[in-house]
């Protein structure tokens, strides 16, 4: 405690790192009072009741990464999943388009145009997600009560027009994070959000212990169960493979290049919380669709498809596990290429011991990364369904596991890692040490 204490007191001593940690703070301050501006035109105690009726649809998991502000239409009502879904179809544009394909390896500046890609289709798809929601508040009834009571395409106008602007604020103070801030700032933007909902669920926690409806002896239960769960999350993000890598020596001129022997650290978790944010889009897309869709052969494809006890639910948890298992292998060979990273081994001399370079080279990293990728695929998906078997089992009044605690833990480490490689640069020895000089 002491040592931790003691490192706490060496980031102030750091004017950069205090300034960054200072920047980050406020502009994720101005984040949570964007979302207590409401867009005109919504009754907003009708809209909070509907929400409560559609949180096992996909409306529930995108309030989830808005930071509940779905649940009450502010103008960040949309948060940062335009932002999200357009990244992700760049990528996978990356691989199919041959001309993004050439911008992406041309170095800084072809990730530039294509993050300026990404912002003009971020901004398209918030005017269509946010026009879509407009036409779809005004057929929309809590308990008889509309949702919008002024109809019309001046409330459809106002809509899109506040969350799109709403949307657009949140990039830009998730890119000014990243730029003058500590972290992901994208990525602290969810977290903050996600971990926004911890005292409500603190204060539901201690009302059913007040009223006897939950056991302290479960509290206590669940409380282990999530220590234990955490550290194992922790384990997986930060598992790897390491595959030793040997130089050869290069005389150019009277020098000698190369020699060396390093690794490269193949990830158990390549593709991190993606592959569970598609598979939930996907098996909660019939259940939401069965709201705007509201046929018995439509009711009964939502009702399979929803969680619930099993067996009755069976073919949900099937199906949902089975998603995130080949969403995993399919994100993963998006965003890793072994061919391109044989082929830069071999232009630098490079080669693993005891296999040929070039073409042996990639198969045999293929190999190692489809090996090391089933166990953090199977990891995911038992985290992801672990939130439905709690909260029956101990009766928990929030929502734990799966995508917010893979999302939290992991931008939390990344966090960290960014502040210990700011100390690591101003220290004279060791890392992080205690009676540690900190040049300021």
């Amino acid at each position: 405690m002491i040592e931790v204490l003691q490192n706490l007191q060496n980031v102030t001593k750091i004017p950069e790192l205090k300034r960054r940690l200072l920047v980050t703070a406020g502009l994720l301050a101005a984040y949570r009072l964007g979302a207590h501006v409401p867009t005109p035109g919504v009754d907003a105690a009708a809209l909070s009741r509907f929400f409560d009726s559609v949180q096992g649809t996909l409306l529930g998991l995108v309030d989830l990464f808005s930071g509940g502000n779905l649940r009450s239409l502010t103008v960040f009502a949309l948060g940062i999943m335009p932002y999200i879904s357009a990244s992700i179809i760049l990528q996978l544009l990356t691989v199919v388009v041959p001309a993004l394909e050439r911008l992406a390896k041309e170095g800084e500046a072809g990730r530039k145009k294509i993050t300026q890609y990404t912002r003009y289709g971020t901004i398209v798809l918030s005017a269509f997600q946010s026009l879509f929601i407009a036409i779809g508040l005004e057929s929309m009834d809590a308990g008889g009560v509309t949702l919008v009571p002024n109809k019309g395409w001046a409330f459809r106008l106002i809509t899109m027009m506040t969350l799109t602007s709403g949307t657009a604020l949140i990039m830009w103070l998730g890119e000014q994070i990243s730029e003058k801030g500590i972290g992901n700032g994208i990525s602290l933007i969810i977290f903050a959000g996600i971990v926004v909902r911890l005292p409500s669920a603190l204060e539901g926690t201690y009302q059913l212990l007040r009223t006897g409806e939950m056991k302290p002896l479960a509290l206590f239960g669940v409380i282990a169960l999530m220590l234990a769960v955490t550290a194992a999350v922790i384990v997986m993000q930060e598992g790897q493979r390491k595959i030793q890598v040997q130089y050869a020596k290069r005389v150019v001129g009277r020098k000698v290049y190369g020699g060396q022997s390093t690794h490269i650290p193949l990830r158990i978790n390549t593709a991190g919380v993606i592959p569970v944010i598609f598979a939930s889009s996907l098996i909660l897309f019939p259940a939401t669709l069965a709201r705007f869709v509201p046929t018995w052969w439509m009711q009964v494809v939502s009702d399979a498809l929803s969680p619930g006890p099993l067996p009755r639910h069976g073919l949900y948890y099937i199906l949902y596990m089975g998603f995130i298992i080949f969403f995993t292998y399919f994100y993963t060979a998006i965003i890793f290429n072994p061919n391109d990273l044989a082929d830069n081994m071999k232009k630098y001399g490079g080669f693993i011991p005891g296999v040929r370079p070039g073409k042996k080279t990639a198969e045999y990293i293929d190999r190692v990364l489809t090996r090391i990728t089933l166990p953090g695929a199977m990891f995911l998906a038992l985290i992801s369904v672990l939130p439905d078997f709690l909260i029956r089992a101990f009766n928990v009044p929030f929502y734990f596991g799966g995508t917010s605690l893979l999302i939290v833990v992991g931008v939390a480490l990344d966090t960290v890692r960014q502040m210990e490689s700011h100390l690591l640069m101003r220290h004279y020895e060791g890392f992080l040490r205690r009676r540690t000089k900190v040049r300021a």
